[in-house]
């Protein structure tokens, strides 16, 4: 958590402030160094887990960026060459001109992930209702979609688990864009998504149910029942999982038919997860043995695709 905040506070601050304070003073150097400045932050922007800070701090930081441009234009001399002179000048605008190239591939193939993959599309309903909630992992590229790691087939253990590669995990934000009370809490009850009532997404048959399992103290995780208290829906389309839950919350049992918006647990953090929130998933059939291990399916929910950082406003 702390390289995270490192990366996505002090790496755009020092890079804002070294455009404001000590400009190249050439023409080409100030703007290969802004440039490259605008990529990097929008790479952070688009892959950066925006949980803490909160996700309007990438909009701050564009703000920040108009004013240092301003202010090293400003500053640079006036009599300033047109092209970067000195090997320390030449050495800075080789550099940031690696820099742009990275943000450049970077946040492209992150864009590249709000198209999904081409195949089948689960259509679903949004399973939350009544706040704003953000999207952790979402998306069908690794940058920004941690799940698509166990399309890996060269990992064994993978293998049981394929059927979550194009996974959304959900959180929800209050008023101010964050997730929680505190930096990373220990306590569940702190995070704003904990106890929230879960529906079902989709008309079907509950093929699998798990109950009972406890909420693991943050950060601590449970890799022996990975998706933790959970329900395993088989819908018209595909199978539907959702995990996670708050143990004794469930009011679904296998067997039970549920329609769109049946009330089916709440959000806890059981299982393999670093703090609470909302898994779905959608897949094939897996196996009796590894029933998570099915062909993974892209979903949509109410008609949109969702990436990481994108936001649902429900009323």
């Amino acid at each position: 958590m702390l390289f995270i905040l490192a990366l996505q506070l002090f790496l755009p601050l020092m890079l804002i402030g070294w455009l404001a304070m000590a400009p190249p003073r050439s023409v080409a150097g100030f703007w290969i160094q802004t440039t490259a400045t605008a990529l990097a932050l929008l790479t952070l922007a688009l892959t950066g887990l925006w949980l803490f800070p909160p996700w309007r701090t990438p909009y701050a930081f564009a703000g920040l960026l108009v004013v240092a441009l301003v202010m090293g234009w400003r500053r640079r001399s006036p009599f300033g060459s047109r092209w970067p002179f000195g090997w320390l000048a030449w050495g800075l605008a080789i550099a940031f001109t690696g820099l742009g190239a990275w943000g450049t591939y970077q946040s492209t193939t992150a864009l590249s992930g709000r198209a999904p993959q081409a195949g089948t599309v689960v259509e679903l309903a949004f399973p939350l209702k009544s706040g704003e909630y953000l999207v952790v992992n979402g998306g069908s590229h690794r940058s920004v979609n941690a799940h698509l790691m166990t399309l890996d087939a060269s990992t064994a253990r993978f293998q049981a688990f394929r059927g979550q590669s194009y996974g959304v995990d959900i959180v929800k934000l209050n008023g101010w864009g964050l997730r929680a009370s505190g930096l990373l809490p220990p306590e569940p009850s702190a995070y704003f998504i904990y106890n929230e009532p879960v529906y079902a997404p989709c008309t079907g048959e509950v093929v699998a149910a798990q109950d009972g399992l406890p909420d693991m103290q943050i950060p601590q995780v449970d890799r022996e029942h990975m998706a933790g208290n959970h329900v395993l829906l088989r819908c018209k389309q595909a199978n539907v999982l959702l995990g996670h839950f708050k143990p004794g919350s469930l009011s679904v049992a296998v067997g039970d038919q549920v329609s769109v918006g049946s009330h089916i647990a709440a959000v806890g953090n059981s299982g393999n997860t670093s703090e609470p929130h909302l898994h779905v998933h959608a897949q094939q059939a897996g196996t009796a043995t590894a029933p998570f291990s099915g062909t993974p399916l892209p979903v949509q929910f109410d008609g949109r695709f969702l990436l990481r950082n994108d936001r649902v406003s429900l009323p």
